[in-house]
């Protein structure tokens, strides 16, 4: 045995396809309720068909060598007493065949390989090269397939141990019966030539078995690698789609806030406006036309408002027509809406307090839905002539939006206004995201207030 022979060992009775040659390739997807590979339950998944097919072309192409090398030694007559070649070709065919099915059982394989490789010897086929491949694919592949561990190192423990005692009874049998007739040289410290080959032959079948070994143990920590990798890409699948699952219903509850707020705020100015028109239908058709012109105006803006909420929904879709989107919509819109309220017959206070900073897009969206809600609320719950104060206070690193209404119209409320409903829901939730919070309550003096406090992330002027 030679050491080219151990690297001609590693590099044939691997198929191209096993993982522990071709490190990186995709392996089959773990069965569902695998042992995870970071327990020690873990088994390295079963051969696939096409590693079974690669393993039998293998030991066919290994038999046909060893034939072809058992042919060539007899043709050297270096052999004085050789088998005969039908006996080689048998005993070869004990050694190479079970290869086939070395995946399948490679501690049985190992061992019918190990006890051919021995008859091999004491009959004295001519043939070594691939008995030495075979021998070190069948070590090898316990290592690498054993499902067992603790008998892989066993099986390989007593093969390895059987081999070295039949050559070390092999070189004691060689060394006690030195060929008649000649003499013994000595040479460096003492030591034969032929006890010098045999220290060379035990040196070179320790390094042999010990590769066998090793190998085996690193395919096998190599696929145990491959599984722990891909059982975290699937843990990542799985938590990606967790989370775009999660971002979905994120965006249908901010889209069905924005769509309860818009058409909540429209559609009670366009009430409140189509009922003046058809109360001064009669009396004062100016008026009535003037109201109308407003619910048309309200009516507008809401389609408007849907447009630029639907774009959201489109790939790279902005608002069709030239409609406003939402991200425009902002506190500076404030003045805007709180003249819409005074047009639909709510008295209505707008003041800003403190040095104006420039918030944060969403938190300026947000702060507008509420004041937009907050109105809504009184034109709804707070009765004819009630009227209300908007304000917005620039605080230091917050900023606070107030609306209040003074109660006039005596209606009285069991609850805050949209307690029960979507209304105050839907503006907690814009306070939660930006990380404020939301006071809803009646005041000490009559009427109900609002206050959303929102904390920024520097901050502005007192």
């Amino acid at each position: 045995m030679t050491t080219s022979d151990a690297r001609d060992a590693a590099a044939t009775s691997v198929p191209p396809n096993d993982p522990a040659a071709v490190v990186g390739r995709a392996h089959p997807p773990a069965p569902e309720g695998a042992p995870d590979p970071e327990t020690a339950e873990w088994r390295r998944p079963p051969a696939t068909p096409a590693q079974r097919r690669n393993d039998a072309l293998g030991a066919a192409g290994l038999f046909a060598g060893a034939v072809l090398s058992m042919l060539l030694y007899r043709a050297t007559n270096m052999l004085p007493d050789p088998a005969s070649p039908q006996v080689s070709v048998l005993v070869l065919a004990a050694a190479i065949a079970p290869l086939a099915w070395r995946r399948r059982w490679p501690s049985a394989v190992a061992g019918v390989v190990a006890a051919a490789f021995v008859v091999a010897g004491e009959i004295a086929v001519p043939e070594t090269v691939f008995l030495n491949i075979a021998l070190f694919c069948a070590i090898y592949t316990v290592g690498a397939w054993e499902l067992n561990r603790r008998r892989a190192v066993v099986v390989r423990a007593l093969v390895v141990d059987l081999m070295l005692l039949w050559l070390l009874t092999s070189f004691f049998r060689v060394a006690t019966d030195p060929p008649e007739g000649e003499e013994v040289a000595f040479g460096p410290g003492g030591l034969t030539p032929l006890a010098a080959y045999l220290l060379i032959q035990l040196m070179i079948n320790v390094l042999y078995f010990a590769g066998a070994y090793w190998f085996g143990n690193h395919a096998w920590a190599a696929a145990r690698n491959r599984a722990r990798l891909e059982e975290r890409a699937r843990q990542l699948v799985a938590e990606r789609a967790k989370v775009e699952a999660q971002a979905v219903t994120i965006e249908r509850l901010r889209l069905a806030r924005e769509l309860h707020d818009a058409v909540a705020h429209h559609v009670s100015l366009m009430g409140v406006q189509a009922a003046a028109a058809r109360t001064l239908a009669a009396t004062d058709p100016a008026r009535s036309a003037v109201a109308l012109e407003h619910v048309e105006d309200s009516a507008r803006e809401a389609v408007s408002e849907l447009h630029g909420l639907l774009g959201t929904l489109r790939e790279d879709a902005p608002a069709p027509g030239g409609d406003e989107p939402v991200g425009s919509l902002g506190v500076e819109r404030l003045e805007e809406l709180v003249a819409d309220a005074r047009v639909a017959g709510t008295p209505v206070r707008f003041e800003v307090v403190g040095e104006e900073v420039r918030l944060p897009p969403l938190v300026s969206l947000n702060l507008y839905r509420i004041a937009q809600e907050g109105l809504t609320n009184v034109r709804k719950h707070a009765g004819r002539g009630a009227s209300a104060d908007v304000r917005l206070r620039y605080l230091v690193g917050a900023v606070e939006l107030e609306v209040t209404d003074d109660g006039a119209g005596r209606r009285r409320r069991q609850a805050p206004a949209g307690t029960g409903g979507l209304g105050v829901l839907g503006m907690r939730e814009r306070v939660a995201a930006d990380g404020g919070t939301l006071h809803v309550g009646p005041r000490r003096g009559g009427g109900y207030v609002l206050r959303a406090h929102v904390p920024l992330p520097t901050g502005g002027p007192a």
